[in-house]
């Protein structure tokens, strides 16, 4: 009798354990099936405001993907890529940092597209009484400090270094100049009083209310500028790069892009 007893028990334990089994099944695979694509992109400083928005509309809309954004100087995140940083999209806001990945087979050259522009304008604090309506008039004494981007790294500070070489005053106001690592930076130096002046994006100047544009560069001072983006060659998801980049041209991209003052 005690023995059967212990049969019953055992049967009845290795029952429970085939249902368990049964009802885990569906739920490991239901979990499975949503888990989302986590989308790294590479972008331009000057990007952070409008790829923030940018975020939630494009995740409303696939929502299968949550977009991760790293945010730097063009030059230094098309460095990090090419030692091996991981990411699946690149924003640059130069074409010289986006040819350097591509001669390096680093980007997948057929997904390579240009999705907006920008321009360059002088900014001042808000309450500056500096009366400066031209790039060429930043030779004046009064003048101490000059913000601008790194040139190395920074196509803010490639396009100002352009400029003021057009106008002849690069040479002339090098002693003047605070460099910073990205265009973000400078426009933090202008806003605090740590800098007189400085060279950003007009879509930098547009997000900010502490600082006003006191002269905007003619586009014959310097290349054009233009925001190419492509998908990084190892991406892990270059499906979903692929769409994510697709969206930045599309109405609700570039209204987005236009209303963070992108061209």
């Amino acid at each position: 009798m005690k023995k059967r007893w212990l049969a019953l028990c055992a049967a009845f334990t290795l029952l429970l354990g085939a249902c368990s089994t049964a009802q885990t099944t569906p739920q490991a695979t239901e979990s499975a099936r949503t888990e989302k694509t986590k989308l790294m992109v590479s972008a331009a400083a000057s990007l952070t405001d409008a790829l923030n928005e940018l975020k939630a509309s494009f995740e409303a809309e696939y929502p299968e993907t949550t977009l991760t954004f790293i945010f730097g100087s063009s030059g230094k995140l098309a460095t990090q890529i090419a030692q091996g940083a991981p990411s699946d999209v690149f924003l640059s806001a130069s074409q010289k940092d986006m040819d350097g990945l591509e001669e390096k087979q680093l980007i997948v050259k057929e997904t390579r597209q240009d999705f907006t522009g920008n321009a360059l304008v002088l900014i001042a604090g808000k309450d500056s009484t500096l009366a400066i309506p031209s790039f060429a008039d930043l030779d004046k004494p009064e003048i101490k400090y000059i913000a601008v981007g790194e040139p190395k790294t920074v196509p803010a500070g490639r396009y100002a270094k352009e400029t003021l070489d057009t106008l002849k005053l690069w040479d002339t106001l090098s002693g003047r100049m605070v460099f910073a690592s990205d265009v973000r930076q400078v426009l933090t130096f202008v806003e605090s009083g740590n800098a007189d002046v400085g060279i950003v994006y007009s879509s930098d100047a547009a997000i900010s209310k502490e600082v006003k544009v006191l002269a905007t560069a003619s586009p014959e001072w310097h290349k054009p500028i233009v925001y190419p983006g492509a998908v990084v060659s190892n991406s892990k998801h270059p499906d979903a790069a692929k769409a994510f980049l697709a969206y930045l041209t599309t109405d609700k991209g570039k209204a987005i892009l236009q209303k963070y003052g992108f061209q």
